[in-house]
């Protein structure tokens, strides 16, 4: 399919972390930055997973990787139900991802497994409901993007 519009982004990363050696050998240097993007009220903290020296209580790329997954599938999930009449109450996803590393120490995800709880409002779309996860996945710009496939394991329930 050809590309009809173009989308531009700008983000900017900070790294924080330099205490005093800058990055001198692999521990001196811990792995917290920020993320600012013009006209954006709040910055987000970051750092590395644990694993690879960082900060446990501030987000890492991995998880921002998973969330954008996430949010992206919602937000297409709640456009085509409104499309399709109809009405969410309540989304929440508790998703999942397994990230593979390699003896070199690079990795990729190889697993995202969305687990969307979605509450609406009439019994007699429920099937249509869970289908219309499937089409979300295929809009999904994020999912679109990546090498593998993403799971969906919805549960809907009605009000």
């Amino acid at each position: 399919m050809a590309a009809t519009k173009k989308h531009h982004y700008k983000i900017e990363v900070v790294w924080t972390g330099n205490e005093g050696e800058g990055n001198l050998n692999y521990r001196s240097y811990n792995r917290n930055h920020t993320i600012f993007a013009e006209g954006k009220q709040e910055t987000i903290k970051g750092s590395s997973d644990p694993s690879f020296l960082g900060d446990k209580t501030i987000y890492n790329p991995e998880e921002l990787f998973l969330s954008s997954l996430s949010a992206c599938h919602m937000l297409w999930y709640l456009h085509l139900c409104t499309t399709h009449k109809i009405v969410v109450l309540e989304y929440t996803d508790k998703a999942t991802g397994v990230m593979e590393e390699t003896e070199n120490g690079s990795g990729r995800f190889v697993e995202v497994t969305l687990l969307p709880t979605v509450k609406i409002t009439d019994a007699a779309m429920l099937s249509k409901a869970n289908a219309l996860h499937k089409e979300a996945n295929e809009m999904c710009f994020i999912a679109n993007s990546c090498n593998f496939a993403i799971k969906h394991q919805p549960k809907t329930i009605v009000a």
